[in-house]
């Protein structure tokens, strides 16, 4: 297949990219590279740099033989999304009606789409199911739950065959590309940036909590994983009537942020000091998604999600790439300027 990939330059989607090369099929990125990176773009990728709200270029690019599309472009820090909505909207709806658009206009019909388990709020039970009630409590899950019901009625008007895979939080790393964010608001690499001697400590946020150690729970798969399920979806959208579907990409158990911390000492083999906190407001003891459903009709299945691996494979990336694909330490940014357009 020739495939194009909207924020391949970004974690999950240039990771993804490695996969669809592996296999055999021909890549093109779409990336305006606001948070995506020029480095993370996979030898044999073509890269075409442009923004997802450019749906003439998209038009020109998917016309030129493009079968199917993998779309992890996103603005996704939740904090930035409470206080500036609007360009998360923009973005995030707007863009990706964009898409959809230059898709119809195209007849390229085939759609996977990199969503999140946010698209359910504070869930009434764990672990979540797809049938499971939909309330996101900010503008981020809410848009990327907007889009999906825009993808749900372009599959209906459109003959589209289009997935979304809902999942929480990725880890891990493979030897070409790793999670090098600006601002980070991830677990995993703020445990490991205090391993590398970059933090004094990392702040445990509530320890009385009911589960087994008083922290909170949270799902982690690692990004592996996750380009793996790109690959399988956009495989099932090959056949079949038109559709929309829905999958959750989950562990099942979890890991608590004690253990996640406690992990990354025994990998690293750093002290790494924590230090906790007053609990966050609206913070649920646990968040994992149930992935029983993609594992039974997509015939996913996790193989590198153990805690110790993703641990190790992010920090063999940091080790290997001590300012991320940078050549030198970063500037100091403003969190408020920093965004987030490829996951």
């Amino acid at each position: 297949m020739k495939l194009l990939v909207v924020g391949g330059a970004g974690y999950v989607g240039s990771t993804s990219v490695e996969r669809f090369l592996d296999a055999g099929h021909e890549v093109v990125v779409y990336d305006n590279l606001s948070s995506g990176h020029l480095a993370a773009v996979p030898d044999g990728a073509r890269l075409e740099v442009g923004d997802i709200a450019d749906d003439l270029r998209l038009e020109a690019i998917l016309a030129d033989g493009v079968d199917a599309v993998l779309h992890c472009a996103a603005r996704s820090l939740v904090g930035e999304s409470m206080i500036d909505p609007g360009i998360y909207y923009r973005t995030n709806v707007g863009g990706g009606v964009s898409l959809l658009d230059a898709m119809q206009r195209t007849g390229v019909t085939r759609l996977v789409y990199s969503s999140t388990a946010a698209v359910y709020g504070e869930p009434r039970r764990v672990p979540i199911a797809e049938a499971d009630r939909t309330q996101p409590i900010n503008p981020y899950g809410e848009t990327k739950l907007a889009f999906e019901g825009a993808m749900r009625w372009f599959a209906a008007a459109h003959d589209f065959r289009a997935i979304s895979l809902r999942y929480f939080n990725v880890a891990g790393a493979t030897e070409r590309n790793g999670e090098d964010h600006e601002p980070e608001t991830h677990l995993m690499p703020l445990v490991l940036r205090v391993a590398a001697g970059e933090a004094t400590h990392v702040q445990i946020h509530g320890q009385d909590y009911p589960t087994p150690d008083g922290t909170c729970i949270r799902d982690f798969l690692h990004v592996r994983d996750i380009a793996n399920a790109h690959l399988l979806a956009l495989e099932a959208t090959g056949e079949g009537e038109p559709s929309f579907e829905v999958y959750n990409l989950g562990s099942a158990a979890g890991f608590s942020v004690r253990e996640v911390v406690e992990a990354a000492r025994r990998v690293t083999g750093r002290a790494i000091p924590a230090r906790p906190v007053k609990r966050r407001s609206g913070d649920p003891p646990v968040l994992v998604a149930s992935s029983r459903r993609a594992r039974r009709e997509l015939g996913w299945q996790p193989s590198h999600s153990t805690l110790e691996q993703m641990l190790a494979d992010a920090w063999a990336w940091r080790e290997a790439h001590p300012y991320g694909y940078r050549q030198e330490p970063a500037v100091e940014s403003d969190p408020q300027q920093a965004v987030a357009a490829s996951r």
